[in-house]
């Protein structure tokens, strides 16, 4: 079998009227306006009924919502000044008792300080008269030490030069006449 050409097309039967958009006829502007007219006032009914209290109601608990948010905030907003304050007031207490103590701690410790620079005098001082004491004890024995050496000598001395023996004594008397004491 072979395809025959086939043509298709579309006509508009004669009998239809006029050619147009057909609101835009003027022939159907009356019942255009009567079904208008209708469908607005139905529409109107509708939303003025139903609609519109909905509508309302949705609206006065909005504002009625955000008129408690508002009050909420604002009561929020006074506690945390209130809550900031008292922080305040116990960060200024705080730190009153933190410099009070630091000056206590300061005054103590400059106390101790005193009280062990004072001891430390005080053993110095002592361990310095302890020290004097026996450098004293020292020379009055190293002077002593140099006598009897002085009175050994000038006896050995006088022995040898001259043979005699001489009495401690006599050398004591002799070394205490040249020395002045």
């Amino acid at each position: 079998m072979q395809d025959q050409p086939t043509s298709a097309g579309t006509t508009v039967p004669a009998g239809h009227g006029g050619v147009g958009f057909p609101p835009f006829k003027t022939e159907t502007f009356p019942s255009q306006l009567f079904w208008l007219a209708i469908t607005f006032g139905f529409l109107f009914v509708v939303l003025w009924r139903f609609a519109g209290p909905r509508i309302q109601g949705v609206i006065a608990e909005r504002r009625t919502r955000i008129t408690a948010d508002l009050a909420q905030a604002e009561k929020h907003r006074r506690d945390s000044e209130v809550a900031s304050a008292a922080y305040q007031a116990a960060l200024t207490a705080a730190r009153g008792r933190a410099l009070a103590m630091a000056d206590e701690n300061r005054k103590r410790i400059a106390g101790d300080v005193a009280n062990a620079r004072a001891k430390a005098d005080a053993d110095a001082a002592e361990a310095m008269a302890k020290a004097e004491a026996r450098i004293a004890a020292t020379r009055t024995q190293a002077r002593a030490n140099v006598a009897t050496a002085a009175q050994e000598a000038a006896a050995d001395i006088v022995s040898r030069l001259i043979g005699e023996s001489v009495t401690p004594a006599d050398a004591a008397a002799a070394i205490r006449g040249t020395t002045g004491g």
